[in-house]
């Protein structure tokens, strides 16, 4: 299981995830159920993601240092200002809430697992292993940010 840390750029994985989505809302019609304001669901969930995860990509930008998800080991600082006093992950988080979104959009009960299931492999095989990597590099500093910031929300 450790050769797939750090190897499909979460982005890629969320992309996957709403394929799959689609895909099992597609051949599971009769799961789908009416949602009211499904598509303003989408929207409010979408931009709020997209919002979260440019906020945290700005802080590293503002920090100069990598948003690279293959190569944590290249962090030059240790970012806990910003979006990330709220959430050590807000990239995941906003990829997690366009999801969400996605889920909304297609009202399918088959889909509705599809977000979840992108947070246990993204805590798994990207956050664990990244986090890995800071505690041994920021070692206190990081312990401390860990304690006062939660991983997701």
């Amino acid at each position: 299981m450790n050769k797939l840390e750090l190897k499909v750029p979460p982005p890629a994985a969320a992309l996957l995830v709403a394929g799959v989505m689609w895909l099992v809302a597609y051949g599971l019609d009769s799961l789908s159920f009416a949602l009211p304001a499904r598509r303003a669901v989408l929207i409010v969930l979408a931009v709020s993601g997209i919002a979260i995860s440019a906020a945290g990509a700005w802080s590293f930008w503002r920090a100069r240092t990598t948003v690279n998800p293959h190569r944590p080991e290249a962090t030059s600082s240790l970012v806990a200002t910003g979006i990330f006093r709220f959430t050590r992950n807000p990239m995941y988080l906003g990829l997690f809430l366009v999801l969400a979104g996605w889920a909304a959009h297609l009202a399918n009960a088959a889909a509705l697992p599809g977000p979840l299931l992108f947070a246990l492999y993204v805590t798994r095989f990207q956050i664990l292993p990244e986090e890995r990597v800071l505690a041994t590099k920021f070692g206190p500093e990081f312990d401390a940010y860990r304690r006062r910031t939660r991983r997701w929300i």
